[in-house]
């Protein structure tokens, strides 16, 4: 089952491209909510809100890796259009500095997937440890 779910999000990020070339805003802001829910989840395991589970695990630290490894490719010149984007101007106006925050976003995920292994942090404190670095 985990396998499954591993593979859907795959799929749907390696969907993104396509659907990118068409809408660059509407992809980032999918990535944004995919991320957001992520930390939610995240933040109601840390919180106790959420019972842990090594999948659990996995799938915030997947879904943030997912959004870390294709959110900088939907920032071309022409899409800070500010009627329908809630991304800063400044992006375009220090692009540089934005991807250099992005590859640290991915670093930081690469890092937690490393530290998590191949079937999730084993426990609440092992999850702690691998979402240190996001």
């Amino acid at each position: 089952m985990k396998s499954l779910a591993i593979a859907i999000a795959a799929a749907a990020v390696a969907a993104l491209p396509a659907l990118g070339a068409e809408d660059p805003i509407a992809v980032r802001q999918a990535l944004m909510d995919s991320n957001n829910a992520a930390a939610a989840v995240a933040g109601g395991v840390l919180k106790g809100e959420l019972a842990y589970s090594p999948v659990v695990g996995q799938s915030v630290i997947y879904a943030m890796s997912a959004t870390a490894a294709a959110y900088g490719d939907f920032f071309p010149d022409g899409s800070e259009d500010a009627a329908r984007s809630r991304a800063s101007p400044k992006i375009w106006q220090d692009m540089a500095g934005f991807q250099a925050q992005i590859d640290k976003f991915k670093e930081a995920t690469a890092k937690a997937r490393e530290i998590s292994g191949k079937d999730g942090p084993p426990d609440i404190d092992a999850f702690k440890a691998a979402m240190g670095p996001i």
